[in-house]
């Protein structure tokens, strides 16, 4: 019996130590198909990372980086996370990696932990720091300046981060060449990265080209740094930054140019003064500047007026330096002899002690048109009219031209349309209309509007677009547009020359005659300041007055344009001063003669003395 009772107990330890046994192994096989089934929450041992490409650069011809772009990198962290009895340590070595200033640091994070959560501490870290900043991460993990915490079951840490934030615009060389450079604005891109897009000049007109980028992407294995370690499974896709373009000006050059009209203006009391040289046989625009520019990094309310490219945005009556382009037009037509004679309209009046006429007088129906200057003869020739700047003489040769001739003669020179040079918002001006030009053709009567626009008056012209018309003087007749940039080149190798274009506008006899007219205006007319012995110069005074509101203003536009040659290079030269002086003492310096002459002589000087031209042996 007793046996029987211990075989009974024995039989059921064994069966509940089996039960036991099947009902553990069905939990285990439970949980392990529930676990396959079910998503885990394990940490991944791989990583995709963008990389951010920027936008490209502008270089000047003798190799400096005008503009450029830089990546920037936000650096957080979650103040849930901080050990708050380690806070001091952190502040203080983010602090010393970042350049950041400790009380800066200090206040954001204090302010922060009275609502912890994520604190962005800079969105402009730099691409040196940034690596440095990583790097001091891991360190403050191992310090354990920060505490992981469970979340939804999961235990979580979060350190400094340190992640792509955007680019940021640069000027290396602040105010030099605005506003012909042009500015920027930032925007936020759809990935959420600050983007700068261009909004005036240089970086407007090829903001698609600088901006055409795509992202890198990397992808691979990760180590405890969140860095990618490479093997054969991972993969690269290399990023694409924007164009870079390559401009014709040099920046020794235009900061030279950029001195003198920094000194003229302060002398002249000028509103602005604008300057541009070209190639004239190319288009080469070698340097294009203005005395009022700003800072394209920190653009101040007094900047405003500033932003604009005056020398193509801002149409005005050019006056007499037009004078040489209506000759032209009539000489090549054969309507005139060279040495033809044309009345002063002053034999009325008698002579002073000098020998010279009151100033001639010309009327044409209603209107009374004046000269400017005294002559010691009744009759002038055609270079007396462009020498001693005659309106009258200059009016009498525009009368054997055609509305229509006179019209597309001028268009032709570039006036009434854009000049070309690749800026944005170029303005055209105005002319008159064919109608207005015709009138009286078929009576033989001569035509007003004929008159004011042969000597620049009736018509409004930007300077680009007269510097562009010199050029034909000094090429033989053809035409060159203004070319600001050489060339523009991407990071995959490819490379776009610009072409430079040409058209014959006159012929070669027509274009040497206006030429030697120029010359002759130097030596011995109103350009005679700008004489330098072993060099050819030429060209031709101008000056306006500012009509406002329909009415002159005594307030003046003085122009200088011509040309300045040794026996290898010619240059086509432009100044224009703005409301120069005219009260007090140097009233007179509102004259072309006392004001764009002598900035032009600067700029010859300039070129010079940085072997562009060469005096002849």
């Amino acid at each position: 019996m007793l046996n029987q009772e211990e075989d009974k107990q024995r039989v059921k330890k064994i069966f509940w130590t089996l039960l036991t046994i099947i009902v553990l192994l069905s939990i285990l096989i439970f949980s392990i198909f529930k676990t396959i089934k079910n998503d885990r929450r394990i940490p991944t041992l791989d990583i995709t990372k963008k990389e951010l490409a920027v936008r490209g650069n502008i270089y000047s011809s003798d190799g400096f980086k005008m503009t450029s772009s830089k990546k920037l990198y936000k650096a957080s962290i979650d103040t849930r996370y901080l050990d708050l009895d380690k806070k001091e340590l952190f502040i203080t070595l983010f602090s010393i990696y970042s350049n950041i200033s400790y009380k800066r640091i200090l206040k954001k994070v204090n302010k922060s932990l009275k609502k912890p959560g994520n604190l962005v501490l800079s969105y402009n870290i730099d691409s040196r720091s940034a690596k440095n900043l990583k790097e001091l991460g891991y360190k403050l993990i191992q310090l354990k300046v920060f505490v992981s915490k469970r979340v939804n079951g999961n235990k979580v840490l979060k350190a400094l981060d340190v992640r792509e934030s955007g680019e940021k615009r640069v000027y290396s060389y602040e105010n030099t060449l605005t506003p012909v450079v042009g500015y920027i604005r930032k925007y936020e891109s759809k990935n959420g990265k600050t983007k700068v897009k261009g909004i005036k000049g240089l970086e407007k007109k090829f903001d698609t080209i600088l901006n055409n980028t795509t992202d890198g992407v990397l992808s691979g294995k990760r180590d405890v740094l969140s860095y990618i370690t490479f093997d054969k499974d991972s993969t690269m896709k290399q990023r694409i930054d924007g164009a870079d373009l390559y401009l014709n000006i040099s920046l020794k050059l235009q900061k030279n140019v950029e001195m003198i009209l920094d000194i003229y203006k302060e002398q002249l009391k000028a509103d602005e003064i604008i300057v541009s040289i070209m190639e004239s046989k190319t288009g080469k625009v070698i340097s294009f500047a203005s005395s009022n520019r700003f800072n394209p990094s920190r653009i101040l309310q007094s900047d405003i007026p500033s932003l604009n490219v005056k020398g193509i945005e801002y149409p005005f009556e050019p006056g007499s330096v037009i004078k040489p382009i209506t000759i032209s037009l009539v000489l090549d037509k054969n309507r005139v002899k060279k040495k033809q004679l044309f009345s002063a309209y002053n034999k009325k009046g008698k002579a002073n002690k000098k020998g010279e006429y009151p100033k001639g007088k010309y009327k044409i129906g209603r209107h009374t048109i004046g000269d400017d200057h005294r002559f010691k003869k009744h009759l002038l020739t055609i270079e007396d009219i462009v020498v001693f700047s005659s309106n009258i003489g200059t009016l009498q040769l525009a009368q054997k031209l055609s509305g229509k001739e006179i019209l597309e003669g001028m268009k032709s020179y570039g006036f009434a349309k854009r000049s070309g040079i690749e800026l944005p918002y170029e303005r055209t001006g105005i002319f008159p209309s064919l109608k207005q030009l015709s009138a009286g053709e078929s009576r033989n009567e001569d035509n007003v509007y004929k008159a004011t626009v042969s000597y620049g008056q009736g018509m409004t012209s930007t300077f680009m677009q007269v510097l562009k018309a010199y050029t034909v003087f000094n090429n033989e007749g053809k035409i060159s547009t203004p070319r600001l940039i050489s060339h523009i080149s991407n990071n995959e190798g490819n490379y776009t020359q610009i072409k430079k274009e040409q058209k014959t506008i006159i012929s070669k006899k027509t274009a040497k005659t206006i030429k030697d007219f120029l010359v002759q205006t130097v030596e011995k007319g109103t350009g005679r300041s700008a004489r330098i012995e072993g060099l050819e110069i030429g060209g031709k005074t101008g000056t306006a007055q500012i009509a406002q509101r329909g009415q002159y203003q005594k307030k003046y536009i003085s122009s200088f344009f011509g040309f300045a040659n040794d026996k290898k290079t010619s240059y086509t030269i432009g100044v224009t001063v703005f409301n120069p002086n005219s009260k007090g003492r140097n009233w007179y310096q509102y004259y072309a003669s006392k004001s764009a002459v002598p900035v032009f002589k600067e700029l010859v000087n300039i070129l010079l003395q940085q072997k562009y031209l060469k005096i002849k042996d």
